[in-house]
């Protein structure tokens, strides 16, 4: 063997050391995180490369935070995991991570986040803290509470939401903020009604919240939540103290939610979310023009 086949063999090794530990964070997830720059889209005439970094910095955080969390959800449903046919492959429930190992580097990771989020504004640091601790929470007991475990998922994109405000000193409006939950509202509903339509006769055995709901509830839910999130976005564009030329993106939000309803009812998708984002050419499609469309409208009409 020469030496470049043993420098070879020793990177594949390293390579197999570290990638379980990236997985564990679950990077597909992260798109959930890209909501931290909505404050950037919004300030876009005033934006600094500094607000850029810091924007950056906020979503960087935000992934490192929420992957903690993942973390101590692996370790809490690794024995569960191991016995199903996807999550099995998860490092933790598969074997590729030793589960203390996984927890020294939550550990070690969460105190990084959090000291690095002091130092760029401390309030940041505060709000990263109690969204590590409502998603534990979640992990732990929230996520087996009707009702309870999608509002809290809604509330993560919330925090979000307000997280890249500070990260840049721009507040929100209270619409906008009602807008971000409810659609957030509307993805976690449509997650339930994705699992519902896999697990209709076993339900119970994949997640156990699931068996006090049914379609028709998780439906009727959506109906009003759709209703409401099109007719918050409406005022929003009309008092947010932007532009009325927001309301040129109204249809393209309707646009939007319309077609994830038909990718629920009529494919049978929706259960991830990030999955339908990058995988749907007309979400897709709809969402970067949402975001032209907007830095457009408040660059040249505000």
């Amino acid at each position: 063997m020469n030496l470049l086949e043993q420098t070879i063999i020793k990177k594949d090794k390293a390579g197999d050391k570290v990638l379980p530990y990236l997985m564990v964070l679950r990077p597909k997830q992260w798109t959930k995180n890209l909501l931290v720059f909505a404050a950037l889209i919004f300030s876009i005439k005033t934006v600094s490369v500094d607000m850029l970094v810091q924007s950056a910095v906020a979503f960087i955080l935000f992934c490192t935070t929420s992957g903690c969390v993942y973390i101590i959800n692996d370790y809490i449903d690794r024995e569960a995991d191991g016995k199903h046919p996807e999550k099995c492959n998860r490092p933790i429930a598969s074997g590729r991570l030793h589960p203390l190992g996984a927890l020294v580097f939550a550990s070690v990771l969460l105190c990084g986040s959090l000291i690095a989020a002091f130092i760029a504004e401390p309030w940041l640091s505060l709000l990263l803290f109690g969204y590590f601790v409502v998603n534990v929470a979640y992990s732990v007991k929230l996520k087996q509470i009707v009702i309870i475990d999608i509002m809290v998922i809604a509330f993560g994109f919330v925090l979000r939401a307000i997280g890249g405000g500070l990260a840049i000193n721009v507040s929100f409006t209270p619409w906008f903020l009602i807008c971000t939950m409810l659609l957030a509202l509307f993805l976690a509903i449509s997650k339930r009604r994705h699992e519902l339509y896999l697990l209709s006769h076993h339900k119970g055995e994949h997640r156990k919240v699931l068996e006090q709901y049914s379609p028709a509830l998780l439906d009727q839910l959506n109906s009003i939540v759709t209703t409401a999130a099109i007719m918050s976005y409406s005022l929003f564009t009309f008092t947010s103290g932007h532009t009325i030329h927001l309301m040129w993106t109204i249809p393209l939000v309707m646009y939007g939610i319309f077609r994830y309803l038909y990718l629920i009812h009529i494919e049978g998708q929706g259960g991830r979310p990030e999955k339908v984002l990058v995988e749907d050419s007309h979400i897709l499609g709809t969402v970067l023009l949402f975001a032209v469309m907007v830095v457009t409208i408040l660059y040249y009409f505000e």
